[in-house]
């Protein structure tokens, strides 16, 4: 066959690493009909098929996988250079950058005001880690901060951070119960009321088992999805927590909170700045990601 079109071995890109054709006609600015009569008329031109359509977006064939390590870096060449000139024709694009919203509060926008100053433009957006690493896929973010490695090839991550979980309560709850849960375990958390930003408990339950080596079972009191009314709730004296030690370290180190249990072995969890391959490198997002990732290394 002819060499393919150029349009069409992007549009085939796109589709590889978004994982479905309307993640990539987002991309793309095209239609979805659009993005599947060009896979169509590639998988025509080689003979070969390319993807395999699933309930939900698409799979790469080993055809797919032997033609995107061929051409992606041609392709990402060519779309860095072409973005670096429209860059340099007019105002840089805002930096898409999404993540945690306790955590883009705490540490990430604190570390990036130096770069504000110098003229690079953020918008930022709140969330949760899987819708925001689809959104990434479909090209609505530029970087995002995830609480979890991503799987698949369609993204790349790297360490960014390591939270550390911390047992707090106010310090009336501390007189009563820490000397109790030194002795006789967690069950003398019982009469202390469970705040929790979520139903499931994911932090708490991952304490229990990291540092108790059991199940946490109760229901939380409160649920609220934002870990900064929780740390608000558990400071008033609502009850306990586990919170990200650097999302209470004021307040532990005024005494407004109290570690309940300092294990010698902590939980931690480690969140990753995760980026799209192949994205054009805009000066301005490769500034935000070493921006973030020299702090990184400091929290």
């Amino acid at each position: 066959m002819n060499s393919p079109d150029l349009n069409l071995l992007r549009t085939f890109l796109a589709v590889y690493r978004s994982g479905s054709f309307t993640a990539a006609a987002s991309l793309l600015g095209l239609s979805q009909s659009t993005v599947t009569a060009q896979i169509r008329a590639l998988e025509r031109g080689m003979d070969r098929v390319l993807f395999e359509r699933l309930p939900r977006g698409v799979a790469p064939t080993p055809v797919a996988h032997d033609l995107a390590s061929r051409v992606a870096a041609p392709l990402d060449a060519l779309a860095a250079g072409t973005a670096g000139e429209t860059a340099a024709a007019g105002r840089a694009a805002p930096v898409h950058l999404a993540g945690p919203a306790e955590l883009l509060s705490a540490r990430v926008l604190p570390a990036l005001a130096p770069l504000l100053a110098a003229g690079v433009r953020l918008r930022v957006t709140p969330g949760l880690t899987d819708p925001l690493l689809d959104e990434l896929r479909a090209g609505r973010h530029d970087l995002v901060i995830a609480t979890y490695r991503p799987r698949g090839r369609t993204l790349t991550a790297v360490p960014l951070m390591d939270e550390e979980f911390v047992l707090v309560a106010a310090p009336a709850w501390a007189d009563r119960v820490r000397e109790r849960l030194a002795r006789e375990g967690p069950s003398a958390l019982h009469p202390v009321p469970l705040i929790t930003y979520a139903e499931d408990l994911p932090i708490a339950r991952r304490y229990w088992r990291h540092v108790f080596n059991a199940r946490l079972t109760r229901p939380a009191a409160v649920t609220v999805p934002d870990l900064r009314a929780v740390k608000s709730a558990v400071t008033a004296g609502a009850g306990f927590s586990v919170l990200p030690r650097y999302l209470c370290e004021p307040e532990l180190a005024s005494g407004a909170l109290v570690a309940l249990h300092s294990p010698e072995d902590p939980p931690l969890n480690t969140g990753y700045l995760v980026q799209r391959p192949g994205h054009p490198a805009d000066p301005d997002v490769t500034r935000v990601r070493d921006v973030l990732l020299d702090a990184g290394r400091r929290w």
